[in-house]
């Protein structure tokens, strides 16, 4: 089924010279669940790694109450301003600022990115993701949540038990791959037969006072609904 109202917001204007980076298959996947979800609307939003603001876009449109949208050189940071002035105007609550990864201040409610894997430039390429586990608690603010997309070759039960080892409530939004999957049952219990999905991953930060016994994502009866493929997401978290 095609939703009509993420394909208009999917509608844009951009443009990509030298080194930007174009949108990946995992960034139009990213893309594709920003448009289906309210995940900004009004909060303070950290980008990292706005690119040609193809998520900047989406975001703007989802009309937070301020966004700040980083790149690591200030070339790439004029592409990522002149696409957003060009499909959303000048007067919008966003600031540019050039910083490395999450070397850059302030709290947020919620932290998107698509973080680097394949050309992360890395030994370890899981670095960007492992850095968003352990490093995101100083930007954001409790409560918050942070978003962000990975490739199952990048372990995604990795991911999942580092993310609650590290205070987060974590939950699958949508898959995109050709994977059999289960509804109802946890990432984790899937049998791990493709190495190319996608997974829009969600994580809320848990409060420590609320947990007093520490938990293990695959035994603590949370569950994961999943929607594969291009229509609305439906996902949700039981404790």
């Amino acid at each position: 089924m095609t939703d009509t109202h993420a394909d208009a917001d999917l509608d844009m204007d951009l443009s990509a010279a030298g080194d930007d980076w174009r949108p990946t298959p995992h960034g139009r996947f990213l893309a594709r669940v920003l448009s289906q979800h309210d995940f900004a609307r009004g909060k303070d939003v950290l980008e990292l790694g706005a690119g040609v603001a193809n998520h900047t876009i989406l975001l703007l449109r989802q009309e937070p109450r301020s966004l700040v949208a980083t790149e690591i050189l200030p070339e790439l940071l004029d592409s990522t301003r002149a696409n957003v002035e060009r499909n959303c105007g000048t007067d919008q609550p966003i600031e540019y600022r050039v910083a490395d990864w999450l070397s850059t201040e302030g709290e947020f409610d919620l932290v998107v990115t698509n973080p680097p894997f394949c050309k992360s430039g890395k030994q370890n390429r899981r670095y960007f993701i492992d850095s968003l586990i352990l490093d995101t608690h100083k930007r954001r603010r409790p409560g918050g949540e942070l978003v962000f997309i990975q490739s199952s070759m990048a372990d995604v039960q990795k991911t999942l038990a580092r993310l609650d080892e590290n205070g987060f409530d974590a939950r699958v939004v949508e898959i995109r791959g050709t994977r059999s999957v289960t509804p109802g049952l946890e990432y984790a219990a899937q049998p791990p037969t493709l190495k190319k999905d996608e997974l829009l991953l969600v994580a809320e930060w848990r409060d420590p006072n609320v947990y007093d016994q520490p938990s293990n994502f695959c035994n603590v009866g949370r569950r994961v609904e999943v929607t594969i493929g291009r229509g609305q997401a439906k996902a949700a978290g039981t404790q």
